[in-house]
Formats: structure tokens, C-alpha cells, sequence
């Protein structure tokens, strides 16, 4: 069966959206691009800001970020060193559908709460499953 060029272009747009999800669908990088949207940060000010999210995964996020080209790290040299983080034009071009993503979660919050309670008494033992 000969694939077509529409059916190769469909494929490749699927690759190229689940490329940049991975990059960008997880949490701590969501937060972290948006609070560096404000402007450049320290480490220890993310650390701080963004709760519940350990050193080691604050620094997997920033060194993910970074390898992508949405973040740069500046070390001044200095005792200790100064460490700080910004986003990239690249990373700034991130803000608008996260600023989006945002709206949209805390708009419909209450309602994925609702659906989910109802899914989870309708699941629970002494229910039968239709």
C-alpha cells in the first residue's frame, strides 16, 4: 500500500505536536515558563516560587528548557556563583498558549472536579458497572 503525501504531512504533524508536548506538557515546565515570563529568576527564586517540586526536578526541567532553546542560563562569576534563568525570543513566544492553557484550566476547574467525583462514586464499591 502506497502512503500518500497527505497521509506523510498527517504523520509528520502528529510527530511535531507530540515533540512539543513532551517538551512543554508536563507541569514543572508550564510553571516555570510562566514564571519566567516576569522575568530572569535565580534558582533558589524558582525553587521557592513554584511548590512542590524538588531541586532535582526543578534542574531536569530547567536543563530540558534549555536544551529545547526556551531558557538560558547565565552563570556570573562571583562567590557563591550567580546562576540565573530567562526565556529565550523563542521561550517568549511560549507565553500566549500557556497564558491560554492557564485561562482555560482555571475557568473549567470546577467542572473537571465535578465530572470527576462523578466518575469516581459512580465506580465505587457497592456500585454496579453499567
Amino acid at each position: 500500500m502506497k502512503i500518500t503525501k497527505a497521509q506523510r504531512m498527517n504523520h509528520q504533524g502528529c510527530i511535531a505536536v507530540r515533540e512539543v508536548l513532551d517538551l512543554v506538557g508536563d507541569k514543572w515546565s508550564v510553571l516555570v515558563v510562566r514564571i519566567l515570563g516576569r522575568g530572569p529568576k535565580r534558582f533558589s527564586e524558582l525553587k521557592r516560587t513554584i511548590e512542590g517540586i524538588s531541586q532535582r526536578m526543578l534542574t531536569l526541567t530547567l536543563r530540558g528548557l534549555e536544551r529545547d532553546g526556551l531558557v538560558t542560563r547565565t552563570v556570573t562569576p562571583s562567590i557563591p556563583p550567580r546562576v540565573d534563568y530567562e526565556l529565550t525570543r523563542l521561550g517568549h513566544t511560549l507565553q500566549e498558549p500557556v497564558r491560554a492553557l492557564a485561562k482555560w484550566a482555571e475557568q473549567h476547574r470546577m467542572t473537571i472536579q465535578l465530572a470527576r467525583d462523578d466518575f469516581d462514586r459512580a465506580r465505587s464499591p457497592g456500585r454496579q458497572r453499567t
